[in-house]
């Protein structure tokens, strides 16, 4: 079981997490988190229907892992449209972000507090040190797909990894380009995703 998730009887995922693991999942979990911003002030309406049709963002965000995280909607990704077209284009996407960012954002806030608290959770377990066993629930399960996924966009945008070619070049950085550690937490991030993912097939 160490470094891969395995299935649990009855639905969920189970891996067996070491104290500097989980030290690194939280922190990192913890830098998205601040990353995608707090939630919904105090003062804001207990109106859910209010919320419902609470209007967000319509331009995409400077920064470009949150532009990662929450690219447009409209796009012509087999190159560069007509100048009309790109138009067209850009209003679609603003139309699409104001009334999609503020539930997105709140997904994957929700997901990397799941994250957080399971950490937090095993930890206790684990305060002799040397590590836990990390067990899910299916509904944990998916919220921590979701936030591995989360995670390694937002290292690949920090990295530049914009396809499967510069993701190769990783494997072969020397040991002291100092980008090295965030590529192994990246490839590490990976290995865990791509075994939940296999974990949690019908």
């Amino acid at each position: 079981m160490p470094g891969q998730f395995e299935p649990l009887p009855g639905g969920g995922a189970a891996v067996a997490l070491d104290d500097v693991e989980i030290s690194i999942i939280r922190s990192l979990a913890v830098q998205l988190l601040e990353l995608i911003g707090p939630g919904p002030a105090e003062d804001a309406s207990d109106d859910p229907l209010a919320e419902l049709f609470a209007e967000g963002p319509s331009e995409p965000p400077s920064d470009p892992v949150l532009r990662r995280l929450f690219p447009d909607a409209y796009g012509d990704p087999e190159g560069t449209p007509q100048a009309r077209e790109a138009e067209e284009q850009r209003a679609h996407s603003a139309e699409f972000r104001r009334y999609t960012e503020n539930d997105l954002r709140a997904g994957k806030r929700e997901s990397a507090l799941a994250v957080i608290r399971a950490l937090d959770a095993v930890a206790a377990q684990s305060a002799g040190g040397g590590g836990a066993v990390l067990k899910l629930s299916a509904e944990e399960s998916r919220q921590w797909l979701g936030a591995l996924n989360d995670l390694r966009l937002a290292i690949g945008a920090r990295l530049e990894i914009a396809d499967e070619d510069d993701t190769d070049l990783l494997y072969r950085l020397p040991d002291e380009d100092p980008r090295k550690p965030m590529v192994m937490a990246y490839l590490w991030l990976g290995g865990l995703q791509e075994s939940l993912v296999v974990t949690l097939m019908p």
